[in-house]
């Protein structure tokens, strides 16, 4: 499955999404039902092993509809897995569309016969129909089920009859742009236009199935001449215009100034291919995650927070490129998108985890006892050191001075801060160790060991924040404790 994101013509105001950015508020929010899914789709971001227990109750889902209405969300995405087989859709569609909120599903076709059809556009339901290709046996391909194309067909014909003209609602359909089908994306576009059907096409995020199916993908070049092409047609023949960028055919993504996603587990993530937990509905109310969450604050800010080559791109006050691709290529929810086209030559100019931390740390050599940043999430980061004989507080027998545990904590937090700003456009904050407490010893270290130090900052206050780290070797864990951190503001 691709991301899913706002339809064509049918965005938010800039003003709305200027009082959601500057108010902490929702325009709209994603809710995975469930992963449980009829097709395999060889570019799925669900991994295939994803778990399928402990999914949301129709209660939880509820209280999540209830809670993104209050942040000022006007509609509600339904994703899956596949809604259409979720035995509770109707049921959570009514709910919905009781609190007077707009409803968008994104679906394969499956079960939906003329009745079920007209009931959802009874309902008021924007319904998305999944349809790579009017070619059966790579439908059925792209789709990982054979019979996939005639389940996709019925049900296009089955909403096509009974869409009303003269209602609000909309008919669309999902296309990921593939090497198999490519050759006929300008002709499906102009169909579809032609039966006043939203076209929504899109690059493919490189996640899930799609890292094992890589005979999927297609050069940036040719994803960019797909772009200019229809951008003609749609100038020439239709009348929309549009500036090709990055991942949406006519459209832009702007989903991480206003919306987020609620998994079928109910983590909270800043969309499919952000696929960092801030948070969960579970344990905290979405209100508090949302206000709380360092990494959705940074996305609304991409203006001062994205890295280059994007933001000294001429498009970068409209445009911050696919973050999903960004974060699953390089580890980085901020770097650059290598996918966009403008980046096809300065692959060497974005940053990429793991990274050395020489030059995201004031400490320097001898006293930078860390070598690496691995892996950046909220509020959170890992980092390895391979301990070698002239390192300081390493004895005279190899081992490590237990001392220097704190000090690898304090380092590891000191390597995401500067990681987190660099390259943007303000430097990385200056700030110092207030104090530590609850060290415990749990293990020794010597020459030769490779230790992680897995650090989270679990509170802060203004300047103030509380850092909880572990080092640990392998599966052993070595010593972990609390550090109390200053940083300018």
């Amino acid at each position: 499955m691709s991301c899913h994101t706002r339809i064509p013509n049918f965005e938010f105001a800039s003003e709305e999404i200027e009082d959601a950015i500057c108010n902490g508020r929702l325009l709209s929010i994603e809710i995975e039902l469930s992963l449980r899914c009829n097709f395999h789709c060889p570019y799925c971001y669900i991994p295939k092993n994803s778990s399928l227990e402990n999914e949301l109750t129709v209660e939880e889902i509820h209280d999540v509809v209830l809670q993104a209405q209050e942040l000022g969300a006007k509609k509600i995405i339904l994703l899956g897995g596949e809604p259409m087989i979720y035995p509770h859709i109707m049921e959570i569609i009514k709910f919905i569309r009781a609190q007077h909120l707009g409803v968008e599903m994104f679906t394969n076709g499956t079960n939906i016969t003329a009745d079920t059809a007209k009931q959802l556009f009874d309902y008021g339901v924007n319904v998305v129909l999944k349809m790579n290709t009017l070619n059966e046996q790579a439908q059925d391909m792209l789709a990982g089920k054979k019979g996939a194309f005639n389940i996709i067909q019925e049900a296009f014909l089955n909403l096509k009859q009974a869409r009303q003209p003269s209602g609000e609602t909309f008919l669309a359909v999902s296309t990921v742009i593939c090497s198999q089908n490519i050759d006929e994306l300008v002709d499906m576009w102009q169909r579809l236009r032609e039966q006043n059907i939203i076209p929504y096409f899109e690059m493919i995020t490189p996640q899930g199935n799609i890292r094992q199916n890589e005979w999927l993908n297609v050069e940036s070049q040719k994803v960019y001449d797909i772009f200019c092409k229809i951008a003609e047609i749609d100038r020439t023949r239709y009348g929309y215009f549009w500036e090709p960028q990055p991942p949406l055919v006519g459209n832009r993504c702007l989903r991480h100034q206003f919306s987020c996603l609620v998994t079928s587990l109910g983590q909270v993530m800043p969309c499919v291919g952000v696929t960092i937990p801030v948070g969960s509905i579970r344990k905290q109310k979405l209100r508090d995650i949302i206000k709380d969450s360092e990494v959705i604050q940074d996305l609304r800010n991409y203006h001062e927070t994205i890295k280059s080559p994007c933001r000294e791109c001429e498009k970068s006050n409209e445009c911050y490129g696919c973050r999903g691709a960004a974060y699953q290529l390089t580890g980085d929810y901020l770097a650059s998108d290598p996918l966009c086209w403008k980046n096809v030559d300065k692959h060497g100019e974005i940053t990429r985890l793991p990274i050395a931390v020489e030059e995201l740390i004031p400490q320097k050599s001898p006293m930078r006892i860390i070598d690496t940043l691995a892996k950046v999430g909220e509020r959170s980061a890992d980092v390895t050191v391979t301990l070698s004989q002239d390192m300081p507080f390493i004895d005279e027998t190899g081992f490590l001075d237990e001392a220097a545990y704190l000090e690898m904590i304090a380092q590891a937090i000191a390597a995401l801060n500067g990681f987190k700003h660099m390259g943007a456009s303000k430097p990385a904050p200056g700030g110092f160790l207030l104090g530590a407490k609850k060290l415990e010893i749990l293990g020794r270290a010597q020459v030769g060991n490779t230790l992680k130090i897995s650090v989270h900052k679990y509170a802060k206050y203004g300047g103030f924040g509380i850092i909880k780290g572990t080092v640990s070797r392998d599966s052993d864990l070595l010593a972990r404790g609390e550090i109390k951190i200053w940083h300018e503001i």
